[in-house]
């Protein structure tokens, strides 16, 4: 990183951020905190972070409420970091417009690969690349060509529309609910079945193995993360 990276970490546990601190400073990130919701919510909006690690459970709320609020006005990258392992609150969290979900206990090494992927995202947004490319696979979303190792793969409609939602958010994760309503529609929003097939059909035309893909990744119980573009 050649210049520093204002990061907001949300958690009340002094422990967290007492072991945070160094690790976020030495890889180039200026690190400030808040323990409660309000506050974290008076500090997005006065500090402007370039990202914040948000803890679920805070002592004046759920944190998931930082999200909803923040998601009204900002498109800072967020990461939640929380020991809640269930699936509906990784769905939850997500749907509400976070970027990533860390769970606690973790290593730095993979907070800060997560933090790093996000930050590419939001750049990539307001960059508008009309061509990205994913390992191998080229997406034009101007011409709607795609191809893979320079040959063209014939998709319908659909299967495009899927592909540049997808490649559009590229390393983050989606939900099964984002990606229906985004590709399908409100109405369809729970039809996950549906959305699988379509996932099947599209590695069977981009992926070198559709036993192990590599492009489309699928996160259990919660949706899709399409791989980086490359550098």
């Amino acid at each position: 990183m050649t210049t520093t990276t204002r990061v907001l970490v949300v958690d009340d546990e002094a422990a967290i951020l007492r072991f945070l601190k160094p690790a976020l400073e030495t890889n180039g990130y200026d690190m400030s905190s808040a323990g409660t919701v309000a506050e974290a919510l008076k500090r997005i909006a006065s500090e402007v972070p370039d990202i914040v690690v948000l803890d679920l459970g805070l002592p004046d709320g759920d944190g998931k409420e930082v999200i909803r609020r923040v998601r009204e006005w900002s498109k800072v990258p967020i990461v939640v970091l929380s020991a809640r392992e269930r699936e509906i609150e990784k769905i939850e969290a997500l749907d509400l417009g976070a970027d990533d979900y860390v769970n606690k206990p973790f290593g730095v090494g993979e907070l800060l690969a997560r933090m790093r992927a996000a930050l590419r995202h939001r750049m990539q947004e307001k960059s508008e690349i009309a061509v990205l490319t994913i390992g191998g696979l080229e997406i034009d979303s101007v011409r709607h060509r795609v191809t893979r190792d320079g040959a063209d793969v014939k998709l319908t409609p659909k299967e495009f529309e899927l592909l540049s939602f997808l490649a559009r958010h590229a390393g983050k994760v989606l939900t099964h609910r984002q990606i229906l309503t985004a590709v399908w529609g409100p109405a369809n929003a729970q039809d996950t079945q549906y959305l699988r097939v379509y996932v099947g059909q599209l590695r069977q035309k981009i992926e070198q193995h559709t036993d192990d893909p590599r492009i489309i990744v699928t996160e259990p119980g919660i949706g899709y993360r399409i791989a980086e573009p490359a550098a």
